[in-house]
């Protein structure tokens, strides 16, 4: 926590730049913009407070130095402006620097929560946080503390787990890893900002109550039936639900150090978050005394309102600080300047807007250190940092099944049979926010696959056969076979998803591999839990790996008995659709939240 005496710094030298700033360069400062919307110029000239790079929105080629150097020429620019104040770069950093291609990839959220290791948790932050200090950006759109009640949502795996207490632990680890990332810096300590998100509620929404925006072209629009059903809809609980399950991980988050919070596209009982003064002033600002910078999220002003105009007075009022435009920012700047003017808008609130934005500014010392380390370029993607991914990933796993101790496997197995295209498929084991926003499959950039973690296990006398389809010799029989299943790479709203089975061509696959080999090991990537009682019965053993990363390695850590299986479920897993949501129909799920068995360390 800063110091009063600091405080008493900070505020004087916040009094004095705004004492020295014009209306225009005040408003500004709220404006966030999408990267490929403006040029460097431009933010020198229009005195812009932020810079994003949205989900997929990375430079070409995209690289870290790339990175590096695309985000230096945008802050050159703000530093160049009458007041040089420099700008926030910010990225959707979910999983590790995931937009640029040979970051590490830590496993989703879904994951970190399974571990149930808060130290872990720490260290993967601060990891995340030295590979953004190397490509110069101090901003992070991370972590997700929602507090997920449906697995139907497409954002279940943004989530480090059901239980609020959980991720009230994990939130504040995770502040304070990405503060303690500035170690890195060799030029003095620079906390790498968190933005708590999405601000509050978004994980308790009800199934079919995401709403269309026919003034707003852009992926809501959907027809197909089970996307955008929940994700963005409405909150309906009462205030004491709310205080009780969603609000705890903010408490905690702001109290380990956060200084940015984004507001929620969800509504809560039928008003926009975005345009909610109760929760964003009253509550997040008056009674929780948080005096950080409340952005919001990508075109949620838009949403507030058909009119434009009403939609930004609206939710500047509500008490948004930071607007992410993104595109049309001198629409935005001079819709702010037109209610300043019919007095839509107090220049009160335009003044606290900007001071909280420029406090944090300062705060973080971005005005003497506004870029990171370039010298940290060797750490992205580096041995030690894929080496903790690693770690996550074998601490993450949870073995929901091991029916005659199948598990540990052994390096000598003889013949090892894999199948599942997802086995050598770098992106569907990382998903979603990876390169791009929706993720997708294939070699989407620089890891090991957990076919290549199995061939890189066993010993030289075992041999490992793949076949994607599982369509081996019917001669053929193996000691040991090996099934990898997923869900494709998705993110957001396109991930929500009404039906939780398995594709009938999952169930025949386990079902070939079945008559293949002695014994059968099922693993599962996937952003939630699925329906599985097809094939868990068809398998001695089952593995729930989540979304990894690019560090399966640590999967096969656990499988050969190089370390033990501790990963616990973060999520209760159901037997039925029927227990979807949380709490809903029959009392017994598959898997309570909690389960996970454990295995012994194989003898040398």
């Amino acid at each position: 926590m800063i110091s009063s005496e600091n405080r008493s710094r900070v505020d004087e030298r916040v009094d004095a730049l705004l004492a020295a700033m014009t209306i225009t360069e005040k408003i500004g400062q709220l404006t966030q913009v999408e990267v490929n919307s403006i040029a460097p110029a431009e933010v020198r000239d229009e005195a812009i407070g932020s810079v994003l790079s949205g989900g997929g929105g990375n430079p070409s080629p995209n690289t870290p130095a790339s990175w590096a150097a695309r985000v230096r020429r945008y802050q050159e620019a703000a530093l160049q402006s009458r007041l040089g104040i420099p700008i926030l770069y910010g990225v959707d950093a979910v999983h590790g620097h995931n937009n640029a291609v040979g970051a590490t990839i830590f496993p989703h959220n879904i994951g970190l929560g399974a571990t149930r290791d808060p130290d872990l948790v720490s260290r993967v932050a601060r990891a995340t946080a030295c590979e953004l200090l190397a490509t110069n950006v101090p901003w992070t759109f991370a972590p997700n503390v929602s507090v997920p009640q449906d697995i139907r949502w497409g954002r279940t795996y943004e989530g480090f787990g059901e239980r609020t207490e959980l991720v009230s632990e994990l939130a504040g680890a995770y502040v304070r890893g990405l503060a303690a990332g500035s170690d890195h810096l060799a030029s003095g300590s620079r906390p790498t900002l968190a933005s708590l998100k999405h601000f509050v509620g978004d994980g308790g929404t009800t199934w079919g109550t995401s709403s269309r925006y026919p003034w707003i072209p852009g992926w809501w629009q959907s027809p197909v039936a089970d996307r955008w059903q929940i994700d963005q809809g409405d909150l309906q609980i009462d205030e004491v639900a709310l205080r009780r399950i969603h609000l705890p991980p903010y408490l905690d988050g702001i109290a380990a150090g956060a200084r940015t919070v984004m507001a929620s596209y969800s509504s809560w009982n039928g008003v926009k978050v975005h345009g909610h003064r109760g929760l964003l002033t009253d509550l997040l600002k008056g009674e929780l005394g948080f005096d950080g910078f409340v952005v919001s999220d990508w075109l949620a002003v838009r949403q507030i309102s058909e009119d434009f105009d009403e939609g930004v007075a609206s939710a500047l009022n509500a008490g948004l600080d930071m607007v992410m435009v993104p595109y049309e920012y001198r629409r935005f700047v001079d819709s702010v300047h037109h209610a300043l003017e019919t007095n839509r808008i107090s220049l009160e609130r335009i003044n606290d807007a900007c001071r909280r934005i420029l406090r944090v500014k300062v705060e973080i010392g971005l005005f003497e250190r506004p870029f990171g380390d370039e010298h940290l370029l060797t750490e992205v993607g580096g041995v030690g940092h894929r080496a903790l991914a690693r770690e996550a990933v074998r601490k993450s796993v949870v073995l929901l099944k091991n029916d005659g101790e199948s598990l540990p496997a052994s390096p000598d197995a003889g013949l090892i049979i894999v199948a599942g295209a997802p086995a050598d498929d770098i992106g569907t084991q990382c998903g979603g926010w990876t390169i791009e926003w929706q993720g997708r499959p294939g070699p989407v950039t620089a890891g090991t696959s957990l076919l290549e973690a199995i061939n890189g296990a066993v010993s030289a006398g075992t041999r490992v056969l793949y076949e994607a389809a599982g369509r081996f010799p019917d001669v053929l029989r193996a000691s040991l076979g090996i099934v990898v299943l997923a869900e494709p790479p998705y993110a957001e709203g396109e991930g929500d998803r009404l039906s939780l089975s398995l594709p009938r061509p999952d169930v025949e696959l386990v079902e070939r591999m079945r008559a293949r080999c002695d014994r059968l090991v099922v693993v599962l990537f996937s952003g939630r839990p699925l329906l599985i009682n097809e094939v868990i019965d068809l398998a001695d053993s089952f593995v729930a790996a989540w979304l990894p990363g690019t560090e399966a390695t640590g999967i096969a850590d656990v499988l050969f008995g190089d370390y033990p299986f501790v990963g616990q479920l973060p999520v209760t897993w159901p037997a039925t659709i029927d227990q979807v949501p949380l709490g809903s129909g029959p009392a017994h799920p598959r898997f309570d939240y909690g389960f996970g068995l454990t295995t012994e360390v194989a003898a040398p």
